[in-house]
């Protein structure tokens, strides 16, 4: 069936997220500023950081902005000094074994859940994990259960993290592998809402030019409610493996040549908890 041509022209919501909220100071900053600026519409925090506590007044005046949702975190430093993390590896192994403990996962979940409320003061807008965390497979499950009783009213929506058509590279189809048909299943099921498809994943190499280009093919190509994950920052953190690729991209979307990219591809940034707002179960 054709497109009305009116409606075919309107802007199409996405929702772009900058990950790793709280990770160091130049992430936290400059997600801070990019929100203030218009050019986010959610972002993700690790609340096992020690700088959550602090960092977390960065978006108290951006409070009802933008999304603010928790980064579900496994496999980071932080996770490690917790307790219960795990190298990315190994983690992956004992979810595709079913060797991960429900009850031990819970309390995890919960624990990060805590975490974030005490400090926000407020339920996550949305749940989405480090590395994916969030669908492998004994995390999914118990996520589900948890939001579903704990959220009985104003569910907070979760990623799935599974490309558009045609973004479909090998690390996207890997990723998608762990979980993403399985989380959006069960949470269908649970009738909590979710996302639909993930953009914005790539390899961190290239430069801001190459950021730019492949930021215009993502804006093109992505369905609308798609969610855009991004990792920028104001500058780089020595030791940050990827730090050199942030400051990146948090030039890049800085910049006016991100505002001409979503003019150009007719895209405006909208909260995914409008977008996937829960029907009343």
């Amino acid at each position: 069936m054709a497109l009305d041509p009116i409606s075919s022209e309107m802007p199409r919501p996405l929702v772009l997220c900058a990950d790793d909220f709280a990770l160091n100071a130049p992430v936290s900053r400059g997600i801070a500023a990019l929100a203030a600026q218009g050019r986010l519409s959610a972002t993700s925090a690790m609340v096992l950081s020690p700088r959550w506590p602090h960092d977390v007044a960065l978006l108290q005046p951006l409070r009802g902005q933008l999304d603010v949702g928790l980064h579900l975190d496994w496999t980071s430093a932080f996770a490690m000094a917790s307790g219960h993390g795990l190298p990315l590896g190994a983690l992956m192994a004992r979810a595709a074994l079913g060797g991960l403990n429900r009850s031990a996962v819970r309390s995890v979940i919960e624990r990060q859940l805590d975490e974030f409320e005490t400090q926000w003061k407020a339920p996550p807008d949305h749940i989405d994990g480090h590395q994916h965390v969030q669908q492998f497979r004994g995390i999914r499950e118990v996520l589900v259960e948890v939001v579903r009783r704990r959220y009985p009213q104003r569910s907070p929506w979760l990623r799935v993290s599974l490309a558009p058509g045609g973004q479909r590279d090998l690390k996207a189809r890997i990723i998608a592998a762990w979980g993403a048909g399985a989380l959006a299943r069960q949470a269908d099921r649970a009738h909590v809402p979710h996302a639909a498809l993930l953009s914005g994943i790539y390899d961190f190499s290239g430069d801001q030019a190459a950021y730019a280009q492949s930021m215009a093919g993502w804006l093109r190509d992505a369905p609308a409610g798609t969610v855009l994950m991004c990792h920028p920052a104001e500058g780089v953190e020595a030791d940050d493996t990827i730090g050199p690729a942030r400051a990146k991209e948090g030039a890049y979307l800085a910049s006016e040549a991100f505002a001409q990219a979503l003019a150009e591809a007719r895209v405006h940034l909208a909260r995914g908890s409008i977008l996937f707002a829960a029907e009343p179960r």
